[in-house]
């Protein structure tokens, strides 16, 4: 599955996965009037929550029709779904299924970790069946070690899927956790991109494993001795844009192919309408702003790439 997201990013020359977190701020006021107004019943959910979910299930269609061809991927956070219940789920899975028939790839941002027969049916819920949520990438929390790790590996070896760990992310107190020093005098997170790994050399594909990191963009020093460190272990990297970092801060992370890893920005792009920079559009202009926001993070990508 890393091979396809590779060939994806090569063939549309853009690192970038917009992240698809449509919190209900985002959301123009129209498409909620719309919503209301089309009263669509699931059957599942208070009027308050089909309304949500089919407000978000709209935002995100034109979303994706407006970047489709521009960038290799979507990412969708799934709390921002399940905060709207079933609807809200019902939401995550037609987005999905709508981002395949747009030839994207997708990444669940879905968090997910445990042990043994837990972990197992994670995996296959999000990745190991078609009729389930099927996404063809899934973010997992390592703490639990390799009895949480591994059968989402056996997931992706029999349906040619992928993973990314956690191993420094993009948040402020990431730190309490991930920067404390090991009995060797090594911070946490170095420990877990050394079992990535070993964890990769489980599922190998070419130069890349199916088995990736996420490594926050925001700490531009860690992604460069963890790219060093990890030198099969393709990188997400979110933080881009609203979180701060930018295209030079992210310019190692990419190995000397100017491949290696993949930028997401999620508000940066999807509200984009909202920053004085593209207001111009509009609010019923939203999809053309996170066009215009994603060309621009291409573009600014593309240029600290060449400048290494």
């Amino acid at each position: 599955m890393i091979q396809k997201l590779i060939e994806q990013i090569q063939a549309k020359n853009a690192p970038v996965v917009v992240g698809l977190d449509p919190n209900l701020k985002f959301i123009p006021a129209f498409l909620l009037e719309e919503a209301a107004r089309n009263h669509v019943v699931s059957g599942f959910g208070s009027d308050a929550l089909d309304t949500a979910a089919e407000a978000v299930w709209q935002f995100n269609k034109r979303i994706v029709d407006a970047v489709c061809d521009l960038v290799p991927a979507v990412k969708p956070q799934i709390a921002m779904y399940e905060q709207f219940g079933i609807p809200g789920l019902m939401a995550y899975y037609k987005t999905i299924r709508y981002c395949r028939e747009k030839g994207l790839l997708i990444i669940g941002d879905v968090k997910r970790g445990d042990i043994g027969s837990t972990s197992a049916a994670y995996a296959q819920g999000h990745l190991g069946d078609a009729d389930a949520l099927d996404v063809d990438f899934a973010t997992v929390n390592p703490y639990l070690g390799t009895d949480g790790i591994k059968p989402f590996i056996d997931v992706c070896n029999a349906r040619d899927k992928g993973i990314f760990v956690l191993v420094k992310t993009s948040n402020p107190s990431s730190g309490e956790f991930q920067d404390v020093l090991t009995q060797d005098g090594r911070p946490v997170y170095e420990l877990v991109g050394q079992k990535v790994n070993e964890w990769g050399a489980l599922s190998m594909e070419g130069k890349y494993s199916n088995v990736g990191a996420v490594v926050g963009a925001t700490y531009p020093e860690q992604g460069r001795l963890l790219r060093q460190q990890m030198p099969h272990t393709f990188i997400l990297a979110p933080g881009y844009g609203a979180q701060g970092a930018t295209g030079r801060d992210l310019s190692y992370f990419f190995d000397e192919e100017g491949l290696g890893a993949i930028v997401n920005s999620s508000r940066g792009i999807i509200a984009a309408w909202q920053k004085d920079s593209y207001s111009r559009y509009g609010e019923t202009g939203f999809a053309e702003a996170a066009r215009a926001a994603a060309l621009d993070m291409i573009e600014d990508l593309r240029s600290a790439i060449a400048e290494r």
